[in-house]
């Protein structure tokens, strides 16, 4: 099963992930959260870990809107907010990869129809932003 949705851009990682930003931003989506998971693993696992892993840092995406709706249909969603966005280049690569969690995997956890409704709003949205990203880098 897949569970995320996805790009790979030939974009160097800085700007990837300021363009990723961007790209949320223009479909509703706040960044709640930001993980260096990089600097994380250097700091608790040490250098070799952190090279191991490359860049890569987890996003936490939130459209308030699409969250209220969610929540309002079924608070227990909120165990899966905010979206997470990752974006992640491993050393020495050439494309910068991102990817975030497809919304559909909250459909296979409820049966609420309002919850899918949100699911297909989030997906296209999400979708949008990483075709923008497919533009950006042209």
């Amino acid at each position: 099963m897949t569970y995320t949705l996805a790009a790979t851009v030939p974009l160097p990682w800085a700007e990837a992930v300021e363009k990723t930003r961007d790209a949320l931003a223009e479909q509703g989506f706040g960044i709640l959260t930001e993980i260096d998971v990089r600097a994380t693993f250097e700091k608790k696992l040490g250098a070799e870990a952190a090279d191991a892993v490359g860049d890569y840092v987890i996003l936490g995406a939130c459209n308030p809107a699409l969250a209220s709706r969610a929540l309002a249909a079924e608070p227990e969603m909120g165990a899966l907010l905010p979206c997470n966005v990752v974006v992640r280049r491993a050393g020495g690569a050439a494309e910068t990869t991102v990817e975030a969690i497809d919304p559909q995997t909250m459909v296979q956890l409820s049966d609420a129809p309002a919850v899918k409704e949100v699911a297909d709003d989030a997906g296209a949205r999400l979708r949008k932003a990483l075709a923008a990203l497919a533009v950006a880098d042209q």
